[in-house]
């Protein structure tokens, strides 16, 4: 019994396909998601270099290999390091509300030239630290490149793709994300021998490549209809709809081009979308603004994240194990993201969310249970059974891949109306930063108290967000983007909250 949350298509699509020009832009856009992933690879991998740990965090170095006392949990338990790790959140969390004006006002193309700059400039800093100032001075810098592009490209994503297809087009950033992961990884192998002990300044000044592509890349890129629409005046109206044709490749776009106007009016009507955010009639976005990255980021993602190089450890030598960890974990997510991409136009959300849910929550349980039976605070884990931890880690990442990784954002860029979509994209990107700043700061104090019980920690909140989806989350395949408000109307529990279905005018309108 699906609980009322199913909700019907009402069979409208608008013309059109998917042209060159379209992919060829959600390209360029979507690689925003290589810096994104590129730090999250970077980060983790340089913090694993003695070198690196030698240079700005001496006391870390000392307790990795002077201090034998020290418990397995507890090694990397310094204030200095998580401030190193969550600046950038912060930052981004930050920069995020002021994206949400910029992206509002001057459009999604504007953002994310920003966003690229931004992170071109702290990366070319953090290759060139020589003190622990500049390093967090360029963190920061990243930081607000981050929370531009995740503001604006998954709105750029969304409008520019054809309703049926907005999905997989979004899908694409993870990928992106993924494969700037991959390629922080490899890059930090490749380097980690380099004499002299100056490799890490390759990895962390490499982030400036995505950067600078993407800056470059965005100089060419077109508006979206619905921004030029929206902040636009009668002569923009006009690039609009010749855009629209060009992106849909077809001239019969005047059903899409008037929902664009429609939005475009209820959007121009709203002088403080933040505050209209929080009208009665809102309120499934609202939660869903928050709900939805809260609960992807506490998946526990950043838990196996930071344990499997040193549970690798036992199956090689020193970094090359860990950093070969990371590179197995780190295709196998990318791959079932490819697989996501596939699936999630044709499955759907929902289903999608259920899958990865169960994969998650059972490789997580067993993860647990063998670190607090086989691993002590100061044993090593038999090869046998780190080979077990590998498997599950690799299940528990395919799931997240599945799932929570990609359709985190999907679901968010699609469904807020434009009146309220960059303040409510605001939302989302500053309670994901938010989170990841938060997990970050007391992560690894969890990790040395908590020991192994952080994974069933992460796993009861992977039950808590599969009931969320599984009663609350209504499914979005095939819905046009300015139709969406329909699934709140239909849906049993928020339609108290927006108007009931078909004795609501709106419905009434929309479906003769």
């Amino acid at each position: 019994m699906a609980v009322g949350v199913a909700i019907k298509s009402d069979g409208k699509q608008y013309n059109g396909r998917i042209t060159r020009f379209v992919l060829l832009s959600c390209m360029v856009a979507a690689s925003g998601g290589l810096i994104f992933g590129y730090d999250v690879g970077v980060s983790g991998g340089v913090s694993s270099m003695e070198p690196f740990l030698k240079k700005f965090f001496p006391g870390v170095y000392r307790k990795m290999n002077e201090d034998k006392n020290v418990s397995n949990y507890c090694k990397f338990d310094s204030q200095l390091l998580t401030t190193f790790t969550s600046s950038l959140y912060l930052a981004g969390l930050f920069s995020s509300f002021l994206a949400a004006h910029v992206t509002r006002s001057y459009g999604r193309r504007t953002s994310i030239i920003i966003g690229g700059l931004s992170y071109l400039v702290g990366a070319a800093l953090e290759g060139a630290s020589y003190n622990i100032y500049m390093l967090i001075f360029g963190r920061i810098l990243l930081g607000v490149g981050l929370g531009f592009t995740n503001q604006s490209v998954p709105l750029y994503l969304s409008e520019m793709a054809p309703s049926k297809y907005r999905g997989a087009f979004n899908i694409a950033f993870q990928i992106c994300i993924g494969l700037g992961q991959n390629m922080a990884t490899l890059i930090n192998y490749s380097i980690q021998n380099i004499g002299g002990g100056w490799g890490w300044r390759i990895s962390v000044g490499m982030a400036g490549v995505p950067a600078a592509l993407l800056a470059l890349g965005a100089l060419f890129l077109s508006e979206t209809p619905n921004s030029l629409i929206q902040y636009g005046n009668d002569n923009d109206k006009a690039k609009a709809k010749k855009l629209l044709q060009k992106i849909r490749g077809t001239d019969d776009v005047q059903a899409e081009f008037d929902d664009l106007n429609e939005a475009s009016r209820a959007a121009k009507s709203v002088q403080h979308p933040f505050t209209n955010l929080l009208q009665r009639k809102y309120r499934p976005q609202l939660i869903m603004s928050v709900a939805m990255p809260f609960f992807q980021q506490i998946t526990g993602i950043n838990a196996v994240s930071f344990y499997a190089p040193i549970l690798f450890l036992t199956l090689g030598s020193g970094e090359s194990a860990a950093l070969l960890a990371a590179t197995i974990t780190g295709f196998i997510g990318m791959m079932f993201v490819v697989v996501a991409l596939y699936l999630v136009d044709r499955m759907g959300r929902r289903p999608l969310f259920h899958i990865g849910g169960v994969q998650m929550f059972i490789s997580q349980m067993m993860v647990g249970a063998i670190m607090v039976t086989k691993l002590g605070d100061h044993n090593a884990i038999s090869k046998g059974y780190a080979l077990s931890v590998l498997v599950l880690i690799c299940v528990y990442i395919a799931g997240f891949g599945l799932s929570w990784g990609p359709l985190g954002w999907v679901v968010t860029s699609e469904i807020f109306p434009l009146e309220i979509r960059s303040a409510a994209q605001s939302i989302v990107v500053a309670t994901n930063l938010s989170m990841t700043f938060i997990i970050a700061q007391i992560f690894l104090a969890m990790l040395c108290n908590m020991k192994s019980g952080i994974f069933f920690f992460f796993g009861g909140w992977v039950i808590v967000m599969s009931v969320f989806v599984y009663y609350l989350l209504p499914e979005t395949k095939n819905i046009p983007i300015e139709k969406m408000d329909r699934i709140w109307r239909e849906h049993f529990f928020w339609k108290r909250f927006v108007g009931g279905g078909e004795n609501d005018e709106g419905w009434k309108k929309d479906t003769a």
